[in-house]
């Protein structure tokens, strides 16, 4: 994984753990010990979802770039039905807290989405090709006469 990418997921990831734990707190306090699983397991699920999504997406940026955006689009939507899918199975656990499992979900959802978009826009990638085809000569524009 190339720097930058590997920089966007840990500046993605790790305020997405941090806000696990503190979901983990709250819940444990508010839920007890189920919340806690709940909690975690919440966590464990958006860093999972995001994280293999955010590696799909990238490598298929650097195989077909022409791709890209339909990608993104098809991941971030089979993302949230694949989410859906997984809510839907475990709404009548009785393994850990429900609502803490779905607080925690949203919450860290949130902030991986937004430190996500923050290290987009703050890291400083090149859009432009410094290795050109033509041995760094500029070509010729207009007329050759």
């Amino acid at each position: 994984m190339p720097s930058n990418d590997a920089r966007t997921l840990l500046h993605a990831a790790v305020p997405t753990l941090a806000t696990g734990a503190v979901g983990a707190v709250v819940s444990g306090v508010l839920a007890g010990g189920k919340g806690v699983i709940g909690a975690v397991l919440g966590t464990v699920v958006v860093v999972l979802f995001m994280g293999l999504g955010m590696i799909v997406l990238q490598r298929t940026a650097k195989s077909l770039p022409h791709l890209f955006q339909a990608m993104g689009l098809m991941l971030y939507t089979s993302q949230l039905l694949l989410l859906f899918i997984v809510m839907s199975l475990l709404k009548n656990t009785t393994l850990f807290d429900f609502k803490a499992f779905g607080f925690t979900l949203l919450a860290a959802t949130i902030v991986w989405v937004a430190a996500q978009a923050r290290a987009y826009m703050t890291a400083k990638i090149l859009y432009v090709d410094p290795a050109s085809d033509n041995g760094g000569r500029t070509a010729k524009s207009g007329s050759t006469a």
